[in-house]
């Protein structure tokens, strides 16, 4: 009785308010002030990032200096926040925003597409390289390669929120979500976005840059980045629980909007790893003496 008694219980899946509380996407308050999880894994990822890229633009013939790379922070935020809010509005839930416009603006209800922050990020770089004259690829390369730690906080900051989370499933790690309006267990899909988005996506990322010349073909990391990024995210959303206002396009094509806005992303990036051998040449330093052939 007893070995039955156990094996039962070892059936029973984790309730995620038993694993990480009533009101876990407060992280702490003060002055009576609540601050999330959410800002605290943007600013993570954000000084994290910036961290390594200046380990990064400290090796012979980086595309930018460290003034560069403070002047990028700034635009980078704006960057995220804007393009990740708009992306949302425009691609997951325009009909509601449509009737409430004033909820655009409500940051903190939460609403950011990924998609729509690449995008926000790549205007900053455009607007930055073409500010300083150097050279886009190059430049996103080295961003490319910080990218992973704010996909790596922001994943585990969905999970400590409570959302987006996955499938039904039965498998035994599987959490059950109650937001999400039953009491089935399912795939915690965020923290598998979180290893693939963010540490195995950094860690090749960092062998390339490391180990090999890729540095130096303009656009290989940067295609690198959104074919690893674009596999993982294909890959994970047929473990993860489509968005209910954009079921339909799920049922109409049997992928989901996100599965769709990755296309793009892994096209340009085959592309770019496959044409930039091509555009290899002898690559002068903005910051330091040493050129690269």
């Amino acid at each position: 009785m007893f070995l039955f008694a156990t094996l039962a219980e070892a059936t029973q899946y984790v309730n995620f308010h038993d694993l990480m509380g009533d009101n876990s996407a407060i992280a702490f308050s003060v002055f009576g002030l609540p601050i999330r999880w959410y800002a605290l894994a943007y600013l993570a990822g954000i000084f994290v990032g910036y961290w390594y890229l200046t380990k990064l633009i400290d090796q012979p013939g980086s595309p930018m200096a460290r003034r560069h790379a403070d002047d990028m922070i700034f635009y980078a935020m704006l960057g995220i926040i804007l393009g990740g809010r708009i992306g949302y509005v425009l691609f997951y839930n325009l009909e509601s925003y449509i009737r409430d416009p004033a909820a655009v603006l409500r940051l903190w209800d939460g609403g950011m597409s990924l998609h729509g922050g690449v995008l926000g990020v790549l205007v900053a770089i455009w607007y930055v390289t073409r500010k300083e004259k150097l050279s886009f690829l190059r430049f996103c390369d080295y961003v490319a390669c910080v990218v992973p730690f704010g996909l790596f906080f922001g994943r585990l900051a969905n999970f400590v929120n409570g959302e987006l989370w996955g499938r039904a499933t039965t498998v035994p790690w599987a959490i059950i979500f109650p937001e999400s309006g039953t009491m089935d267990p399912r795939h915690p899909s965020q923290l598998y976005e979180a290893g693939l988005e963010g540490i195995v996506m950094m860690a090749v990322l960092a062998w390339f840059f490391w180990r090999t010349d890729a540095r130096y073909k303009p656009g290989f990391l940067f295609g690198m980045a959104a074919i690893l990024y674009g596999v993982s995210r294909f890959v994970v959303e047929y473990f993860r629980e489509p968005d209910v206002q954009r079921q339909w396009v799920v049922d109409m094509t049997g992928l989901s909007m996100g599965q769709w806005l990755t296309v793009p992303m892994l096209l340009a990036g085959i592309w770019l790893v496959a044409t930039a051998k091509g555009r290899r040449k002898r690559v002068e330093p903005v910051a330091g003496s040493d050129s690269v052939a």
